[in-house]
């Protein structure tokens, strides 16, 4: 590029002296073209000189660059023949292990080759051992049978027949051990349970009748009651569903109906009519509809004040209205409701007890007889019946299965449905909780004692505790002491199944053998 520079710079020297030639004077002109010539070829000349210094330069730098390459190349080629060397180094090592492995993995061939001879050279001695020792066990078997008498079979099952009764009976034993130890421990500890939890809960019992007995101010009032011809006591009967009684009690009329609901519905609409004085058909059916409405949200509200007092959540509020529903429902003349509230503190108290969960108890406690409230009558078991409302209304199953299994209708598949059954015979079994006709007192205790006779081999038979333990003697002659216990057991299943009774029945056997001689 300098080279060029410069040749440029000189023809443009030329030119511009040719220019000024034409421009001067010849004689001037022609000294200063000499001139220009002289300088035009000066520069030529360092031109030229400056142009084989620059050669030289680019030609030793050309020179430096192809040394400094070959070092390079030469160095990569050093390394890669370095790899190289390596990779043969591995590759000859690894073909040395395969070739040790391979003579190794030989040698141990052979040894397996030798041990498999020994293996099936001893299996064959054995072999020939046991059949050796077969032959002789037979031969001593034969001499046994013809020292005996017996074959091997009868012989085998003359042991095994005494073997099986020498086991039965130890068995027995231990079972019977083992189940009385267990009644002993399981009976002292259920006694302190329901000590304790009897105790701890403490109610009042209120005895409810079929009748109410509405109080007047006056006599005067019945004639106003019984209307002309008897059209507003019609009325009453036809709106309430209450049979009215006017007799000669005075200042008093009496309301018959095995419906407390209704009872109730008939008690307070003659409260309000007597108090507002206007008694015909139309506004006793105006009273009679407003009664009843007020009766039915008096009901919601019972239901959530019990749940509240309780501690239950989240029941569905048809089970809330179920519940309101049966304090005006009795079972023997016991208040459901009370009874129902009752079942489920000893519930909750006794699942303390026992580590289960007092809140699940009391829950199934407080809604095992809601099957006793429906509004229309139906043909199934309340424990049935309630235990489908449960499962209807998303209770859960070990609830509903408490619900249906407390008087057995279904199997029992939760710890809860046996602590309800027990807790509902504690509140209803105890002493004034109930009220019970004498009558039918007396048939089951005569009942009790039929069952008994009913069973072979029973000589008297006795219903003491006011009909909850039945004594029975047998004769000893045709009893044995294993029958008695049996006899016990099937007469108690058949109490169970034949009968209907609150609480348990204790079924005793008594069995004894008298020697009796006279000295004379």
């Amino acid at each position: 590029m300098e080279i060029t520079f410069i040749i440029i710079a000189a023809i443009a020297g030329l030119i511009i002296g040719f220019i000024i030639s034409k421009t001067i004077d010849s004689k001037s002109a022609t000294g200063t073209l000499k001139k220009a010539e002289k300088e035009a070829d000066k520069i030529l000349k360092e031109a030229e000189k400056e142009g084989e210094s620059l050669k030289k330069d680019k030609i030793l730098q050309a020179k430096e660059k192809f040394i400094e390459l070959k070092s390079e190349h030469e160095k990569v080629i050093l390394s890669r023949d370095q790899k190289i060397n390596e990779a043969e180094k591995r590759t000859k090592d690894k073909e040395s292990q395969v070739s040790n492995e391979l003579s190794k993995n030989k040698k141990l061939n052979s040894d397996l080759e030798e041990k498999l001879k020994d293996y099936n050279y001893r299996t064959e001695y054995l072999e020939k051992r046991q059949e050796e020792i077969d032959k002789i066990l037979q031969r001593k078997i034969n001499q046994l049978e013809v020292l005996s008498g017996l074959s091997a079979e009868e012989a085998k099952t003359q042991l095994m027949e005494s073997l099986r009764e020498t086991a039965k009976a130890e068995a027995m034993q231990m079972i019977q051990d083992t189940v009385e130890e267990a009644k002993l421990t399981a009976q002292q500890e259920a006694k302190k349970i329901v000590i304790n939890t009897i105790q701890r809960v403490g109610t009042e019992e209120a005895i409810d009748n079929c009748v109410s007995v509405f109080n007047l101010e006056s006599d005067d009032v019945k004639g106003r009651i019984i209307g002309r011809e008897g059209r507003n006591i019609r009325a009453i009967e036809a709106a309430t569903g209450v049979e009215i009684i006017v007799d000669d009690t005075p200042e008093a009329i009496i309301l018959s109906c095995f419906d407390s609901i209704r009872r109730e519905v008939a008690r307070l609409s003659l409260h309000k009519l007597v108090t507002d004085g206007r008694i015909h058909p139309a506004r006793i059916e105006e009273v009679v509809k407003k009664t009843r409405k007020a009766i039915d949200e008096e009901i919601i509200d019972i239901g959530k004040r019990t749940i509240i007092d309780l501690g239950i959540h989240g029941l569905h509020p048809e089970l809330v209205k179920m519940v309101g529903r049966m304090k005006y429902r009795s079972s023997y003349g016991q208040n459901l409701l009370q009874h129902s509230r009752e079942v489920a503190n000893l519930c909750g108290i006794m699942a303390s007890e026992l580590g289960l969960n007092p809140k699940l108890a009391k829950r199934a406690g407080l809604l095992h007889d809601i099957g006793k409230v429906p509004e229309n009558e139906t043909e199934l078991p309340h424990a049935i019946l309630g235990m489908q409302w449960a499962e209807k209304y998303g209770e859960k199953p070990e609830i509903c299965n408490a619900i249906g299994a407390h008087h057995d209708e279904v199997e029992m598949t939760s710890l809860l449905s046996p602590l309800v059954q027990v807790c509902d015979a504690i509140s209803g079994a105890r002493p004034g909780a109930r009220r019970q006709v004498l009558d039918s007192y007396v048939k089951r205790l005569k009942d009790l004692e039929e069952i008994a006779f009913g069973f072979g081999g029973v000589k008297k038979a006795y219903a003491i505790q006011a009909g909850r333990e039945l004594r029975v003697i047998v004769e000893s002659e045709k009893v044995t002491d294993e029958k008695a216990s049996a006899l016990s057991f099937e007469i108690s299943q058949k109490i169970q199944t034949d009968m209907t009774y609150p609480g348990q029945v204790k079924v005793t056997v008594i069995r004894e053998t008298r020697a009796i001689n006279i000295a004379k």
